[in-house]
């Protein structure tokens, strides 16, 4: 039993949820960036380019023969131009994010705190040091 005790304090440290929920919002983020990607951005620089559909790029090594069942073997470059491009852009608005969040950090740290105020006994302290000098 000890075993499955240590394994459930692990399993639900802040940590490790934190984890989870950061993996699946991370997947999420990701079909989106590829939508955006294949369907927003590409389609515009294929035109500009002539209508270059950069997903169907490859450099054909053994082209195949589907009557005798043949596979092709190529180098899809094309695929990999468009990854790039995801990885581009998912690490944009990551590093937007993070400036977003330094930014937040600095106007925190930049205001600074407001004295705290004085205690009772430090009040009655300093009324008896100011009785003391007016006696002088």
């Amino acid at each position: 039993m000890g075993f499955f005790k240590e394994f459930k304090e692990f399993a639900m440290r802040g940590s490790v949820v934190d984890l989870a929920v950061g993996v699946i919002i991370g997947g999420a983020f990701g079909r989106i960036v590829t939508s955006l990607v294949d369907d927003v951005i590409m389609p515009p620089i294929g035109y500009l380019t002539g209508g270059v559909d950069f997903a169907e790029m490859k450099y054909v090594i053994e082209p195949g023969d589907e009557a005798a069942g043949i596979a092709e073997v190529a180098i899809r470059y094309g695929n990999f131009i468009n990854v790039v491009i995801q990885f581009l852009i998912v690490a944009f608005f990551i590093f937007l994010m993070i400036k977003g969040i330094n930014s937040l950090k600095r106007k925190e740290e930049a205001a600074p705190a407001a004295p705290p105020a004085p205690t009772k006994e430090e009040v009655l302290l300093t009324e008896i040091r100011d009785l003391l000098r007016a006696k002088q």
